[in-house]
């Protein structure tokens, strides 16, 4: 279903609205990356989300040809015979190596190389949960450039808030948050009002505001 605009996909992933575009649309005769929920006007799937969040784990770490990305995926979708293998957990076991060995194929990317691509999608795969059938139902997304330092204390679940970014195991919304500190309440208020750690009041606002935090 419809979920998110272009914008609020950038803002979450912390990638340009134009990138999410680019991904999701196409530009100057290139095919999409991804199938999105609707074009016109864009808006995006919680599972849509999710393929961007992998897409942008990629883009933080490499600079990669789209048509190669492309004709990597398809080939993961074929060898697994899986539509939307980036929303899969089946990409998360068995796709990652599939792809990364085609992709390492197709621009001669080195063995450290690939063994660093892997290390950089099994990262980003660790921050979605999936259901009984492999689908994805909760994304922890990065709040800041590095991956690896980013802790799991912000989630994105469709199920929850509209599927807008909470504390991880609340129903706070972070936007709600971050409006508190604009108007000046401290983190350490904000942490006794909410009965939450401060840490997880920084995540949040870092989360919605990314520059200030």
């Amino acid at each position: 279903m419809p979920a998110y605009t272009a914008s609020e996909a950038a803002h979450y992933l912390t990638v340009p609205v134009s990138t999410i575009r680019y991904w999701a649309v196409g530009r100057d005769n290139r095919e999409p990356l991804i199938e999105p929920a609707d074009v016109d006007p864009l808006c995006l799937s919680f599972v849509n989300l999710v393929e961007l969040h992998v897409l942008a784990a990629l883009r933080r770490r490499y600079r990669l040809p789209m048509p190669a990305i492309r004709d990597g995926l398809d080939y993961v979708e074929r060898q697994l015979q899986q539509k939307r293998p980036l929303a899969s957990r089946r990409f998360q076991t068995d796709g990652v190596d599939l792809f990364v060995e085609h992709f390492g194929q197709l621009i001669n990317v080195s063995r450290g190389g690939q063994t660093a691509m892997k290390d950089v999608l099994r990262a980003a795969l660790f921050r979605v949960q999936w259901d009984n059938k492999g689908l994805p139902v909760r994304l922890y997304p990065y709040t800041r450039t590095g991956e690896g330092a980013s802790a799991e204390l912000i989630v994105i679940d469709p199920a929850i808030s509209g599927g807008r970014a909470v504390i991880s195991g609340t129903r706070i919304p972070v936007e709600v948050i971050a409006e508190r500190y604009k108007t000046g309440e401290s983190i350490s208020e904000l942490a006794k009002d909410y009965g939450r750690r401060a840490e997880e009041i920084e995540e949040a606002i870092r989360c919605e505001l990314p520059i200030a935090a």
